[in-house]
C-alpha cells in the first residue's frame, strides 16, 4: 500500500523575469506577441538606435583624432630622444616633456576607447533580447511610447513554464523520514487540483528548505515538474502528496470499517456463523478510503462496513450483496411497491 505525506502547496515558476530597458528612447518595434514562448536569445523590444548611432560615430572620431596625435607626439619623442643621446642638440627636460604629453595622449585614447566601448553597449541595449526560454505574458507597453531606464513598470514579463516548481509544507516531525527516504532515492511528488480530485502532473521532490517555520511548526519543500501539458501555472493552488514508500503485504481493509470507542480503534469481525465480534485493531495509517492494519486482523477475515451502529458483541448479521443498477429504459414496468428486503449489515472481505 502506497504511504503518502500530503501537504498544501503553490506553484513556482524557476525563473521569472520582468524585462526593463537599459537606455532611454521611443518603443519602436514589438517582435512578440501575448502567450507566446520565446527561446532565449529571442529579439523581443527594439528602442530607437539611431541616436546611440550617432553617438557611436562621434566617440570612434574623437578616438581617431586622438590616436593621431598619440602618433604625433611618440615621433616627436623618439626625435628629441635621439638628439639627446646624439650630439646632445636637446635638453633632458624637453625629453621628459615630450614623454609626459606622450603619457597624457594615451590616456586620452584609452578614455576615447572606453567611450567607444560604452557607445556600443548602448546601442546593443536598443536591441531587447529574451533573457530566457519561457512563455510571454501581457504586453506592458506599446509601441511609440517613450522609455526610461529608471521606469518602474517592466516593459513585459517572460515565466519559465517548462520545467516548473511546486513549493509545499510538511510539518516538522515528518522532515526526519523525508531526508530519510531521500538519501535512498528521489521520492515522487503527485499534485491534484484545488478540489482534490484531479491529478494534474507527477514530479520528483528536489530539495528540503534549511529552516523551519517556528510560527507554524512545518517546513517548506520543492519539487520539479516536466510540465510538458502546461497543466501548472505560477501561484496555482495544489494539494500536494509525496510518496514516502510503498509498505509490501500490508492488511487493508475499508477505512469506513473503522471505529473508535473509549478503547481506542476497533472493528466488526464476522465470523462464521454470521454473528459478529468486536475486535480491537491498529491503524499505521488511512489513505483514499483505505486504512492500513498493524495488529488485530489477519488477511481474508471478513468486517463490516456499514450499519455498525445497529450491532453488538455477537449480533447476528445478514451479508447484504450490492443491488444491481436500475435499467431506466425498463424502469415503467418495474411493479409499484417492490422494495429490497431489510438490511442489517454489510460486510466485506480484508485484503
Amino acid at each position: 500500500m502506497p504511504y503518502y505525506l500530503t501537504g498544501l502547496g503553490s506553484v513556482s515558476a524557476f525563473y521569472t523575469v520582468s524585462v526593463k530597458t537599459r537606455v532611454d528612447g521611443e518603443l519602436v518595434e514589438v517582435n512578440f506577441k501575448e502567450g507566446q514562448y520565446v527561446s532565449k536569445g529571442d529579439l523581443l523590444l527594439v528602442i530607437d538606435p539611431r541616436p546611440y548611432q550617432v553617438a557611436l560615430e562621434q566617440a570612434e572620431a574623437t578616438l581617431f583624432k586622438d590616436q593621431a596625435s598619440l602618433r604625433d607626439a611618440k615621433l616627436n619623442y623618439d626625435r628629441y630622444k635621439g638628439l639627446l643621446e646624439n650630439s646632445g642638440a636637446m635638453s633632458q627636460q624637453q625629453v621628459d616633456t615630450q614623454k609626459a604629453l606622450v603619457d597624457q595622449l594615451e590616456g586620452m585614447v584609452r578614455t576615447d576607447q572606453a567611450a567607444v566601448d560604452n557607445a556600443r553597449l548602448n546601442l546593443t541595449y536598443c536591441h531587447i533580447t529574451s533573457p530566457i526560454s519561457g512563455r510571454v505574458g501581457l504586453r506592458l507597453v506599446d509601441p511609440g511610447n517613450i522609455v526610461h531606464a529608471t521606469d518602474t513598470n517592466a516593459l513585459l514579463v517572460i515565466t519559465q513554464l517548462q520545467p516548473i516548481a511546486v513549493l509545499f509544507t510538511l510539518p516538522e516531525d515528518q522532515l526526519p523520514a523525508v531526508a530519510q527516504h531521500m538519501a535512498k532515492g528521489a521520492l515522487e511528488v503527485e499534485v491534484y487540483s484545488r478540489d482534490d480530485q484531479t491529478k494534474l502532473e507527477t514530479g520528483k521532490l528536489l530539495t528540503i528548505d534549511n529552516q523551519i517555520d517556528q510560527s507554524t511548526g512545518t517546513d517548506r519543500l520543492k519539487a520539479v515538474f516536466d510540465n510538458k501539458d502546461n497543466a501548472l501555472w505560477p501561484n496555482q493552488f495544489v494539494n500536494v502528496r509525496l510518496l514516502l514508500e510503498v509498505r509490501k503485504n500490508s492488511t487493508v481493509i475499508p477505512a469506513a470499517a473503522i471505529q473508535r470507542g473509549p478503547q481506542g480503534t476497533y472493528v466488526f469481525v464476522v465470523k462464521p456463523d454470521h454473528t459478529v465480534d468486536i475486535r480491537p485493531v491498529t491503524v499505521a495509517f488511512t489513505q483514499d478510503n483505505l486504512s492500513n492494519i498493524v495488529a488485530g486482523l489477519t488477511p481474508n477475515e471478513v468486517v463490516v462496513t456499514d450499519g455498525q451502529d445497529k450491532l453488538q458483541q455477537g449480533s447476528q448479521i445478514e451479508v447484504r450483496t450490492p443491488a444491481a443498477p436500475v435499467n431506466r429504459a425498463q424502469e415503467a414496468g418495474t411493479p409499484s411497491g417492490s422494495a429490497p428486503p431489510e438490511n442489517r449489515g454489510s460486510a466485506t472481505p480484508g485484503k
